[in-house]
């Protein structure tokens, strides 16, 4: 299964877990994947179907451009990224 490393800002909707595993061929699979047991993530990251503007996500080390397309592998490890903001 794929682990997803979950921010701070998003552990209110999962218990305080700071990690999720579940299975999917892409990133949008495994959202919707952990959609059921924690309801609300997903349309937290992906309101429209698509990733919010401020959660951009990597994928086993590299920054992915293909959002919820980009493929996931069993051992993959997923970190969504909060913006940062500063002046």
């Amino acid at each position: 299964m794929a682990t997803l490393f979950i921010p701070p800002q998003m552990r209110d909707l999962t218990g305080g877990a700071a990690s999720l595993t579940a299975h999917g061929a892409t990133l949008g699979e495994v959202f919707a994947a952990l959609e059921t047991a924690h309801p609300g993530l997903n349309s937290r990251i992906a309101p429209d179907g698509t990733l919010a503007g401020g959660w951009p996500s990597r994928s086993d080390g590299r920054m992915t451009a293909r959002g919820l397309l980009a493929p996931i592998s069993a051992t993959s490890e997923i970190h969504i990224l909060p913006a940062i903001g500063g002046g």
